[in-house]
Parts: structure tokens; sequence; C-alpha cells
């Protein structure tokens, strides 16, 4: 297998490294550029050599660890299914807690190679401030495995906790990687596609209450002003549609010259899948794939929507991280997680080249203003030419040859305040561009606006802002 150039130099610098006596590799790679095929090539290398008897490989989750499996399986031509006569296994993370002591004394009898994917899941420098799986392998591997790699596409955690067999930098707190490989290069290299993230919001939102109606000029000012909770603009049916048939209509420009290109739904919970899958069909006529930790068998319905031709994918926390749907071009996030770490993962679903003649790869999401926070710093890791965030108003009629319908009102009921949420004033027409190259209008809207309303907040968004060539804001 040709190797791309970050991938031969990633694997020549761990055996160097590891030949020079360092026994543990961090290699920090964009989520897509191809880590699952770097690290087997480093395993087959070692085998080849005589370095390693045995690979062992942990990952977060059944259907990446079975990727891990086969790719491994390919390139050194063994077994990898933990049975006699094979060279090792693929594992998850949660298969740590049961292993017995006949695995764990495969570590003093064979030199072993243990591959962590996604090391930022495992957490603690010592037993004290470990998780249940950093404590494993901080008791069971760490010592004892004569070598390890460790891989990640996004090198923190959410609660600050540092990750299991990492080295920080003082005194920034860095951490310190041995490899590097960012989104900026992976574009460069046509390794990743850009990506575009297409912000919505709407600029006449009340609240009727018993008493008062309270109105507000984007989702920022409902979310900071109100007691509306995010979780009710994601479900909102109204809110749903139209990000919905942004992303159908972008879907369908994608596969008029990439037939097999396919869209990911990321919703916040098996109800809400299940609700935005009976919208896909009820107002888009559209079939989907729903996979979450419900299903009895659910990687077998995501590999046979990787290897079909459907459009839809809809998923509540099964397609994030290292899960490798090629095909994959759009993505819907609404989801209630706000982390960065989250934002960036399912970003990466839709980053990976293909062959195919469209490499556009679109993300639509509410107007949140942590989400805008992540997709202004994912602008600060491309090229600076790349137009990576554009702004997108609710506005009716919305026409496509599917349906027809406008958009007077949008109702929100919040669960918590008992309100009746009323979004008005849609301006005509939804024309999201297919063309990644044209450049936002000079004429000032409410969606910037908007967003100097969240400059004034977090002040060191507007030398971003003012970066990607917003005109109205300089």
């Amino acid at each position: 297998m040709k190797l791309r150039v970050w991938q031969s130099e990633c694997i020549n610098l761990a055996l160097n490294k590891y030949l020079g006596g360092q026994k543990h590799f961090l290699a920090l790679a964009t989520p897509g550029a191809g880590k699952t095929v770097m690290a087997s090539e480093l395993a087959n290398k070692m085998l080849s050599d005589g370095r390693i008897d045995l690979v062992i490989c942990f990952s977060p989750a059944s259907i990446v660890a079975n990727d891990f499996c086969e790719s491994l399986q390919t390139i050194t031509k063994e077994r990898f299914d933990g049975l006699l006569g094979a060279k090792g296994s693929s594992l998850t993370y949660q298969s740590l807690q049961y292993l017995d002591k006949t695995f764990w004394q495969l570590f003093s009898r064979f030199r072993v190679f243990v591959i962590f994917d996604e090391i930022h899941h495992c957490a603690g420098s010592n037993i004290e401030n470990a998780n249940a799986w950093g404590e494993q392998i901080i008791r069971n591997i760490k010592d004892k495995a004569t070598y390890t790699l460790a891989l990640t596409g996004t090198p923190w955690r959410s609660d600050t906790a540092p990750i299991t067999l990492s080295n920080y930098l003082y005194p920034s707190n860095k951490i310190s990687c041995d490899y590097v490989y960012g989104l900026a290069e992976a574009i460069q290299d046509d390794v990743c596609r850009i990506p575009k993230i297409v912000a919505i919001d709407n600029s006449n939102i009340s609240i009727v209450g018993d008493e008062e109606t309270k109105r507000f000029h984007s989702f920022k000012s409902l979310l900071s002003e109100s007691a509306v909770s995010y979780q009710s603009v994601i479900e909102n049916e109204e809110v749903i549609k139209y990000i919905l048939l942004s992303a159908q209509k972008k879907l369908s420009y994608i596969r008029s010259s990439s037939p097999s290109a396919a869209g990911l739904i990321v919703a916040s919970s098996v109800e809400h899948a299940n609700n935005i899958a009976n919208l896909l069909k009820s107002y888009l006529n559209e079939e989907c794939s729903v996979v979450t930790y419900r299903e009895s068998e659910p990687t077998e319905i995501i590999q046979r929507f990787r290897h079909s031709s459907s459009k839809w994918i809809v998923s509540v926390g099964m397609i994030s991280e290292g899960t490798n749907i090629p095909r994959l071009q759009v993505c819907c996030h609404l989801t209630n997680i706000k982390t960065e770490m989250h934002f960036r993962q399912i970003l990466g679903r839709i980053l990976r080249v293909t062959s195919s003649k469209n490499q556009n790869a679109v993300l639509y999401m509410p107007a949140q203003p942590k989400l805008l926070e992540y997709a202004y710093r994912v602008k600060q890791d491309v090229p600076f030419e790349a137009d990576v965030v554009k702004f997108d108003k609710m506005k009716s009629p919305i026409m496509n040859d599917v349906t027809a319908i406008t958009l007077n009102k949008v109702s929100l009921c919040d669960k918590k305040t008992k309100h009746l949420i009323h979004i008005t004033d849609f301006e005509a027409d939804n024309d999201i561009s297919s063309n990644s190259n044209i450049k936002e209008q000079n004429e000032s809207h409410f969606l910037t606006k908007s967003y100097e309303q969240v400059v004034n907040i977090f002040g060191r968004f507007k030398q971003e802002t003012l970066a990607l060539g917003f005109s109205e804001l300089k």
C-alpha cells in the first residue's frame, strides 16, 4: 500500500524513537487523515523486523475496533481475532476492566506493541487522578508493554484532566506530541476536504408568557437572556425542518456528481433521533438509517450504511470519532453536546477525501455561541484562503422539488419554563450556495449584527472574525 507522506514520516520517526530507547509515542493527526492505516503499517514494520511478537489495539467503540482489526489483518496478512495463532487482537476501552490475569500475563511472556486509538478517552498521570480506563493502562500496560503508540485527533479532554501516557509542556500546559499533522497540512496535501460550516439563526424570536411577551434577535440572545434551553431549540420541529432542507439541498447537489455521497445527522437522544427520522420521511420524503445504543446490532447498521448508496443516517453517539464512512459529506449538528472535542470529531466525519468528483464538506448547525467559537477556531487551523464559516438566515417561502412551505412562525415549547416561544418574520428565499468560492455579500444583515453581539461578550472573536474578511465588521 502506498502511504501518504505524513504517514511515512510518522512511521519513520516512531521507529527511530523506539530504537533510541523511547517506549511511548504520541501522534496527533487531524480526524480523517488516516491514523488507522499509519498505525497498522507501523505494526507491520515492527512485526516484520522482529521487534515485537504481538499487537494489541484499544479503541473507544466496537465499530472502530472492528475497523482497526480489518486494517491490521489486511496490511500484516495475519489474524487479529485474539484466538490461538493470531498476532493479537483489537478491543474496546470498555473491555479493559474485564480482562483477566491470563491476558495480562501476555505482557511478561511476549514483546507486546499496544496501539491506543483516541487516547484522550483515557485520563490520568497516576492512579490517584486516573479514570477507570486510564487506571488500567497505568497499572497493566504503561511499564509492561514493549512499545506503545497513542493516537489522537483532538488532544484534550473536556474535563481538563491529563491524558494517560502523555507529557505536558510547562508553563503552557499544552500536550507534547511526538508527531503533529494538522488540518491545514491535510487540506494542502489533499488528504482532507476543506470544511464549510453554516450557522443557522433567526432575527425575530419571542417568548410568550402569561403576562408578557419577550423578543430576541438571535438564538444567542434567546439562550443568554432567558431561561430557554438549547435543547428546546434543537428539538423544535421548524428549526429541524429548516436545517434538514438546507442539508438535503446541498446533498442533492453533491450527489449530482458524486452519487454515493451521504449525510449524517447527529441527534441528542433516541427520541430526538426518531423524531428527526420521521420528519425526514414526512417532510422531505427521504428514508434514513437510525443507529443508537438501543439497536441490537448498531455496528451492522453502520457497516451496511457504509457500503450502501443510501443518503442519510441519524445517530446518537454511535458515529463520532474514528468511525470511517468516507462518503459522508454533509452533517447536521443537532446534538446538545457542546464541547469542542465533540464538535471537532463530528466535523471530522465529513472530511475524508475520496475519489469522488465532488469533495464538498458542509456542516449545518444552529448559531449557538459556543459552537460559533469552535467554528472560528477551525478557521484558524485551515489555509487562510479557505472560506470556512458562513451564516444563513431562516427564510420563507422555502421551495424545492419536494415541497413548499411558508414559515411565518416557529413555536418553541420549553420544558423548563413552560413558555411558548415564537420565531417569526422569516425573509424570502433559501439560497444555500452550492459554490464554495462565492464570497459573503457586503450588505449588512441580521446575522452580522447578531455576531457582533457575540463579539461584545467574547472579545477575542473580533480579530478572528476580521480575518475571515467580513467587511461589515471592519
